[in-house]
């Protein structure tokens, strides 16, 4: 807070007239000490001018009236002690009259002049004073990630500022009572909060409140709850993408796995611990429906080896279980507790300290084949989501089961979840745009106001809303980028050819681009810009190329693509996660992808996808 010299002078609320009066029966006294030494050498009339300072000093101090008074006192001093005859008002001759009736007129003109530079000084001083609350507040509100928290210390300098014994900030609806009066914050029509401050406010402080702290504040609370907003959504946007990412990953490996026509048992295997790592399970296990009524562990997965739910055994159908109830419902179910259920499975529960399972069916080709449960022993349940993603490895197992019946299931298999990916990344693409995003777009138009609000001379709060304006910006270009990733939005408006400008606007290395294919099935046209997306990558990375060329057409109902560049070569489809990831997504959809690169030859990344 900004201290000056004569801030303790100049108060909105000057002090008591009582210092007042003992404060000019002292100046008027040294006044006259100071005249009754000067008069041999001054002239008489001219010592007037002495008695005007007191009137100056009482005016600045105490306003209009107290100068009014000081001014007829030190005139009427001036006249009894220093004009003759002394002791007595000497209005006898026109010519005392004269100067004393001027000396008044001037000492009344400098109370004027005096009262009118104490309110400009003392609004002056108001002013900056509420720059430098705006700007902590500012500091307060915008920078702490939970608003609740910072709200203490932004009442503590508001009260601080206005003189206040208490003052505070909520953001709920408050009413006031006999010892507060409650200053309702709003955002346009709508309230986002109350100030509270004492009832006995003077009412200058409560005019100075409701005029020009009350808008500030409530556009600072504008913009930290869209801050506050905006951080939420952005949280659960990057905890739903790496969710999204470890289950992807997750659904990767085992549709590898299955697409590789692993054994039965290892997929199995691959499924029940995927299943327990997404779910944050502590143990869970597949069994196998037999004819006689039972069921058989398939497969099992602990976070301790040693505590395996039973693999390779028949268990009975007897009493509580999730292999019980899958059977019943023939959909998902949840045993939120065993405490008093009867039955083998439930006490080898009890045993391991399972306290709650949830489970899905794994059905092939209609027929309920089996069941996969993931158990927990704490007292958390599990997500609402964790059917969901234990479907889609139930799919895979499924699959997997049917691999004796017919390649072609595994592929309709891997092609849905391609498929499934595509969407959740439209998905997530979409909730960032509506979400995140207009939030983002949302608190750069307030902070805009908010600087527009505060004008030229805003000092710091005008800097501190204008670095809070450019971090926003830089939010928004970030989630923008973000969302691009997943799957651009010209990709989805434009087609191949849009998307592929897309990719290629960001590279230094010259590009040449000839793609004659039009609107394509918008999953084809996702596999076929990863493929230009990995491979030009690579190109940039890797290749030392001084030239790239990207190739698609359609023909005979199959789209072609074709990437290469003029680089030393020396690349394997096999030491390329990225491209072998690509080369099962192609063969996902009845497609294929091969690589082709000598040493010093350049390399040629191509494919050849139906078109359905």
């Amino acid at each position: 807070m900004r201290a000056h010299p004569l801030s303790l002078l100049l108060r909105p609320t000057p002090p008591s007239l009582a210092l007042a009066f003992v404060a000019g029966s002292g100046l008027i006294v040294a006044e006259t000490l100071v005249v009754s030494a000067l008069h041999h050498v001054v002239p008489e009339i001219s010592l007037g001018v002495v008695f005007l300072v007191g009137v100056i000093v009482v005016s600045t101090v105490w306003g209009l009236a107290a100068g009014v008074v000081m001014s007829v006192a030190s005139v009427v001093a001036f006249d009894v002690f220093h004009i003759a005859p002394h002791g007595s008002l000497g209005l006898d001759r026109t010519e005392q009259l004269v100067s004393l009736v001027i000396l008044l007129a001037v000492a009344l003109l400098l109370t004027a002049v005096a009262e009118l530079a104490r309110t400009r000084a003392v609004e002056a001083q108001e002013r900056a004073g509420e720059a430098d609350l705006a700007a902590e507040m500012a500091r307060l509100l915008l920078r702490e990630r939970d608003l609740r928290s910072a709200l203490t210390g932004a009442s503590e300098r508001l009260a601080q500022e206005l003189g206040l014994r208490e003052a505070t900030i909520e953001l709920e609806p408050v009413d006031g009572d006999e010892h507060h009066v409650a200053l309702v914050l709003r955002d346009g029509a709508a309230p986002v909060g109350t100030l509270l401050v004492p009832s006995d406010v003077p009412p200058r402080t409560e005019q100075r409140l409701r005029e020009r702290i009350l808008p500030s504040l409530e556009a600072l609370l504008r913009a930290a709850r869209e801050r506050e907003a905006m951080a939420s959504a952005l949280v659960l946007s990057r905890d739903e993408l790496g969710r999204l990412a470890e289950e992807q990953a997750a659904l990767r490996r085992v549709a590898t796995l299955v697409g590789r026509m692993g054994s039965p048992t290892g997929v199995f295997e691959a499924v029940t611990r995927e299943v327990g790592l997404l779910s944050g399970a502590d143990l869970a296990r597949m069994e196998r429906y037999e004819s006689d009524g039972t069921v058989t562990g398939v497969a099992g997965w602990s976070r301790h080896d040693q505590e395996r739910l039973a693999v390779g055994t028949r268990l009975t159908l007897e009493g509580v279980s999730i292999a019980a109830l899958v059977r019943q419902r023939g959909g998902p179910v949840r045993v939120d507790s065993f405490a008093g259920a009867s039955g083998p499975i439930a006490e080898e529960a009890r045993s391991l300290g399972i306290r709650a399972s949830v489970g899905c069916p794994i059905v092939v080709r209609g027929r309920l084949w089996g069941v996969i449960a993931a158990s927990s022993r704490g007292p958390v349940p599990f997500p609402a989501e964790t059917e969901s993603q234990m479907a889609e490895f139930t799919e895979l197992a499924a699959t997997a089961i049917a691999n004796a019946e017919g390649r072609s299931e595994l592929a309709a298999s891997r092609a849905r979840v391609v498929a499934t990916a595509d969407e959740t990344r439209r998905r997530i693409e979409r909730d960032l745009h509506d979400g995140a995003q207009q939030r983002l777009v949302h608190t750069i138009v307030t902070l805009k106001l908010a600087r527009a609000a505060l004008g030229d001379d805003g000092g710091p709060a005008a800097e501190l809303v204008g670095e809070a304006l450019a971090n926003a910006e830089r939010a928004n270009d970030e989630v923008r980028e973000l969302a691009h990733g997943i799957l651009p939005s010209a990709l989805m408006r434009g087609g191949l050819r849009a998307g592929t400008q897309t990719i290629l606007s960001r590279m230094q290395l010259p590009v040449s681009v000839d793609i004659t294919a039009e609107r394509l099935p918008s999953s084809l046209e996702a596999t076929a810009y990863f493929i230009v997306a990995e491979a030009t990558t690579n190109t940039v990375k890797h290749s030392r190329a001084s030239h790239a060329w990207v190739k698609a057409f359609v023909d005979d109902g199959m789209l072609h693509i074709d990437v290469r560049d003029d680089g030393i070569g020396g690349a394997r489809l096999a030491d390329s996660p990225g491209l072998l990831g690509l080369h099962d997504r192609a063969a996902a959809i009845g497609g294929e992808l091969r690589v082709e690169s000598p040493e010093g030859g350049g390399t040629v990344v191509a494919a050849t996808l139906p078109i359905r």
